[in-house]
């Protein structure tokens, strides 16, 4: 199976937080049967199942109830970067420069789209859509039906290693996103962040301030924030209407790989093995976990319980 070296990190941990911002948090079980370090994770949305990606070239699907293994999703021809699970269907994307979606139940390959020219880092599904961010410096709007490429965003100047999307109705009164047919935001080892309108595949703010590469981003979609995490070891937080930067998140002593917006506050993994929880309104650090003993590679959390997996793969290691 071709990938990369060093396979390690093949650990993924539930736990579930108590009491407050302050409280500690408990392991509830650890699911380790991959063969190689968990590069993502997607909790689907009943909280239920968890589907993983790996340096393995595989995904598997767990219950979130025992943590046993359901499925296994074999076909990929190089490592998982990413994966995207819902109710009736995952989605992986892999360095063999393809994107699978599978049926959940049978575990069965239903389509593989192809057209990226390198390999695929990551993947986001909305609207009926597909979006995708590769190492050929595109992203692309695909259709979930059909399989078939709708739209190019071309104009990084290096590989697009992270999205997230905004549908016109979530950004009420902003004429872009009514116009463009929502807004899509990524990032890249250019160090910026782009806004493009869906529509037409033009370019609407550059998001210029990080010194080095975008490696995750989630967006707060009622106050058009987008909040990008980097290998300057810095979150930083943008209105992506005007492309001002807001505020900069400083205390981790590593990349940061991995974030999660909930309620308000922001929670960032990072290379340096913590977990950290900010404010999200003025970037001050509520909390630091120390969650694994290598590079936290994701974070998921559902209904007051936390996911993170870790590898110990540099996250901008080449293929």
């Amino acid at each position: 199976m071709p990938g990369r070296p060093s396979l390690a990190g093949r650990c993924l941990r539930g736990s579930r937080r108590t009491g407050g911002m302050g409280g500690g948090g408990s392991a509830l079980r650890v699911c380790a049967d991959h063969r190689g370090g968990i590069n993502w994770l997607s909790l689907s949305p009943d909280g239920r199942r968890l589907l993983t990606g790996s340096e393995d070239g595989t995904a598997r699907l767990w219950s979130t109830a025992d943590g046993q293994c359901c499925a296994l999703l074999q076909g990929h021809e190089s490592y998982v970067t990413f994966c995207h699970l819902e109710d009736e269907a995952a989605f992986t994307c892999s360095a063999d420069c393809t994107i699978r979606k599978w049926d959940v139940r049978t575990g069965q390959c239903l389509q593989v789209f192809r057209g990226h020219t390198s390999i695929v880092n990551r993947i986001l599904v909305a609207d009926n859509q597909l979006f995708s961010g590769s190492y050929d410096r595109t992203a692309r709007a695909w259709s979930v039906d059909k399989g078939q490429v709708s739209q190019e965003f071309r104009g990084h100047r290096n590989c697009v290693l992270t999205l997230a999307y905004s549908a016109p109705w979530d950004l009420p009164g902003a004429p872009c996103a009514e116009e463009a047919g929502g807004l899509l935001v990524t990032g890249s080892t250019d160090g910026t962040a782009r806004v493009w309108q869906v529509a037409g595949g033009g370019c609407w703010q550059t998001l210029r301030g990080h010194t080095g590469a975008v490696l995750c981003l989630v967006l707060d979609t009622p106050s058009h924030t987008a909040f990008t995490g980097s290998t300057d070891a810095t979150i930083r937080a943008w209105d992506i209407l005007s492309g001002e930067q807001l505020r900069v998140f400083r205390e981790h002593q590593g990349p940061v790989i991995c974030l999660e917006l909930v309620n308000r506050h922001v929670y960032s993994g990072s290379a340096d093995r913590t977990v950290k929880c900010w404010l999200a309104d003025t970037g001050e650090r509520v909390r630091t976990f120390a969650a694994h003993g290598h590079s936290v590679s994701a974070l998921k959390y559902h209904a007051g319980t936390w996911a993170s997996a870790s590898s110990y793969l540099d996250p901008l290691a080449s293929p």
